[in-house]
């Protein structure tokens, strides 16, 4: 039996609150986004762990999570991976920050934000930053092989403290 592919969803735009989700982090514990109402949010889509160009961006995070809480942001990153294989990379890499399993119903969750690839059925590499009460007020998606510039988060969360 062939599955038709899903509808196309458009890119999540800054102003467009952000819907809720509940997916498992890398110990199988439920992370529900509005949970974190209060604090900024780096929302952070990424293809699959172990891969080059996100443990570069991930240990990135991870050596500069200091400037993210101190904008009293969680960064929560978000892949198709099954918690156990998160659980096996966050390990290996030291990442003490949420990875959250996009598994199942595959990329459900990436494909709400816009930023999943059906033809290769993994997320782009697509960033959101949430403000305290769940608008989107930083969005951007990367072309696939083209690493995330992390200062343009520090000015959007910079803007964040401001307002």
């Amino acid at each position: 039996m062939t599955q038709a592919p899903a509808a196309a969803v458009s890119l999540l735009a800054v102003g467009d609150p952000a819907p809720d989700f509940e997916l498992s982090n890398q110990f199988g514990e439920p992370v529900r986004l509005s949970s974190f109402r209060g604090q900024n949010v780096v929302l952070v889509f990424y293809p699959f762990a172990f891969s080059g160009i996100c443990t570069g961006e991930l240990c990135e995070i991870r050596d500069n999570l200091a400037s993210f809480e101190d904008s009293n942001a969680a960064v929560l990153a978000v892949s198709v991976d099954s918690k156990f294989s998160l659980r096996a990379y966050a390990g290996q890499e030291g990442y003490s920050f949420d990875l959250l399993a996009d598994f199942w119903p595959h990329g459900g969750v990436a494909r709400t934000y816009g930023v999943f690839d059906e033809d290769s059925g993994m997320a782009k590499r697509g960033t959101f930053i949430i403000d305290a009460g769940g608008v989107i007020r930083y969005t951007v998606v990367n072309p696939r092989g083209e690493a995330r510039d992390f200062s343009a988060y520090r000015k959007a969360l910079a803007g964040l403290e401001l307002a």
